[in-house]
């Protein structure tokens, strides 16, 4: 059976290179007895290589069973994978075969593999290298002859080097591995996706079929696709069912596709967007107006050193420093500092006038103040219209609303 051949009987769609190369490291491992551990995002089809495996496989006849390991709780897993005795454990009214005691002879796909706690992952082992386990509350040896096939969406690896899943177990599992590919990584099956699943829901609920203008498609080949497949199927039906239009635009699929911050979505963003980023943003535009407001000073401080004293020819050479100091001083209101600086003009130049001796001034260091101080600024620049002050601070008009009622700015 070849590549095309597993397709049409499993009902898979696609052309990918990447996809028929996870078909056929399937179809060549399954008439073996190894492990394979399937990778992959949620929602990209993993059951259905487990299913590829077991069907091509000489234990086709016998049963297949799928767990989820993650939706066990830790308390019962091992009994509902190895059995247990009568009175093991409250509640044990009676003896019961665990999955690898009724799939002997058979493949048992242990998706989310990585959930299970390190006490499970010993016993699995255990099953691995031997085939024998024990039942909850017995100390007789069963033996099973069982196929495993396990799956995860997250890395094992980087689990096994924080101490969550058993180094030695992953190595068993992994015996053979096969990733199935993410669907933005299929871009090419994304609109045969569609249109099989669309025709499909179109028969299921009686309705005309769907056509998709060229920039829909082009909307559905842009978008990240973060469910997979499974979004994909889910957003076929909503449009078969919800929209009036057969004829489908761009426009109109941008009701069903999700408005997802931060990922590459074929739609505009709102206003709101920034709204999580705000309070970094600001710390950070504070934080580079301090360094510069710094490195002005110091070469400023630096230049009067070097000259002795004589500030003529700085102040010549630096008027767009003397001038934003002047500024920001004048704001302040703060008239008795011990460096008195006169407005320049073209008929009275910038002088400096030491009233008394210099006062060492600590500047405040809060980024409170500087946020509260770089607002204010910007709301003076334009002149009280919030909206631009926003756009000037690089955050929402709402975070600035709420950043001047917690500041006490109004």
């Amino acid at each position: 059976m070849d590549v095309q051949d597993i397709k049409n009987r499993f009902g898979i769609i696609g052309g990918s290179p990447l996809l028929n190369r996870a078909i056929d490291i399937a179809r060549q491992v399954a008439p073996t007895d190894m492990s394979v551990l399937i990778t992959g995002e949620s929602g990209s089809g993993k059951e259905v290589f487990s299913h590829i495996i077991h069907q091509l496989s000489a234990r086709k006849h016998g049963s297949f069973i799928a767990v989820n390991c993650g939706a066990i709780p830790e308390g019962t897993i091992d009994s509902e994978l190895f059995g247990h005795e009568k009175g093991s454990f409250t509640g044990a009214h009676e003896a019961r075969k665990g999955y690898f005691e009724v799939a002997n002879g058979g493949t048992i796909f242990l998706d989310e593999v990585a959930e299970l706690p390190l006490g499970t992952q010993a016993r699995l082992l255990r099953i691995l290298e031997s085939g024998e386990y024990l039942r909850v509350g017995s100390s007789k040896v069963q033996k099973t002859d069982v196929r495993i096939v396990a799956a995860t969406n997250v890395d094992v690896y980087n689990r096994v080097k924080s101490g969550k899943f058993r180094e030695d177990l992953y190595y068993r599992l992994n015996t053979v591995p096969l990733r199935i590919p993410a669907l933005h990584e299929r871009k090419e099956d994304i609109f045969l996706l569609f249109r099989k699943f669309s025709a499909d829901f179109s028969d299921k609920y009686r309705s005309p079929g769907i056509h998709l203008e060229p920039d829909a498609i082009q909307m559905l080949s842009n978008y990240s696709w973060p469910g997979n497949v499974r979004q994909l199927k889910n957003i076929a039906e909503q449009v078969c069912v919800l929209e009036k239009e057969r004829n489908v635009t761009a426009g109109a699929l941008l009701n069903y596709i999700p408005n997802e911050n931060g990922s590459n979505l074929p739609m505009p963003i709102n206003g709101n967007s920034k709204e999580d980023f705000s309070e970094r943003d600001i710390l950070y535009k504070v934080l580079f107006d301090m360094k510069k407001d710094m490195m002005d000073l110091k070469k400023l401080v630096a230049e009067i050193i070097q000259s002795g004293g004589n500030t003529s020819h700085i102040v010549a050479d630096n008027p767009h420093y003397i001038n934003q100091l002047y500024q920001e001083i004048d704001q302040t209101g703060n008239h008795d500092s011990t460096l008195t600086i006169k407005k320049p003009s073209q008929s009275n130049p910038v002088d400096y006038n030491y009233t008394h001796e210099a006062e060492e001034v600590e500047e405040s260091l809060s980024l409170i103040d500087k946020e509260s101080d770089l607002i204010k600024k910007a709301l003076k620049k334009h002149k009280g219209k919030r909206k631009f002050a926003a756009q000037e601070l690089g955050i929402s008009e709402r975070t600035l609303y709420r950043k001047i009622k917690e500041l006490n700015l109004n």
